[in-house]
């Protein structure tokens, strides 16, 4: 099994960037594809982006896209994710996930169900 952990949230105004980080420990002797979804108080967890296992396919939900970008370093299992222009609907819980276990990858991804490895979350504040 894989652990994450995530780092780098905060507290920012409108208009601002924060850099999130995901790190992963255990089972690590194989590249995953790596998540990021989010969720805000009385909501469900939604999909923000992902990236493949090689780092060659981006997504992201049309939410953000053009403000996060999502990135990885190629020799770990770790993951970034940079966001620019933050407004106040950004505002969140942001968990890292891992490890894909559903059956379609195209469709899948955007799923949280279908990532058997989560972090325990990072807050991200956006203050209006």
């Amino acid at each position: 099994q894989v652990q994450l952990v995530e780092s780098g949230g905060g507290l920012v105004q409108t208009g601002g960037s924060l850099r999130l980080y995901c790190a992963a420990s255990g089972r690590t002797n194989r590249s995953y594809a790596m998540g990021w979804f989010r969720q805000a108080p009385g909501k469900e967890r939604e999909f923000v982006a992902v990236i493949s296992w090689d780092g060659d396919a981006t997504y992201y939900s049309d939410s953000v896209k053009g403000r996060f970008t999502i990135s990885r370093e190629s020799t770990k299992i770790r993951s970034f994710l940079q966001m620019n222009s933050l407004i106040p609907e950004d505002t969140a819980v942001y968990y890292c996930a891992a490890n894909f276990i559903g059956k379609v990858w195209g469709t899948g991804m955007f799923t949280a169900a279908n990532f058997a490895s989560w972090g325990q979350g990072t807050q991200v504040i956006v203050s209006s």
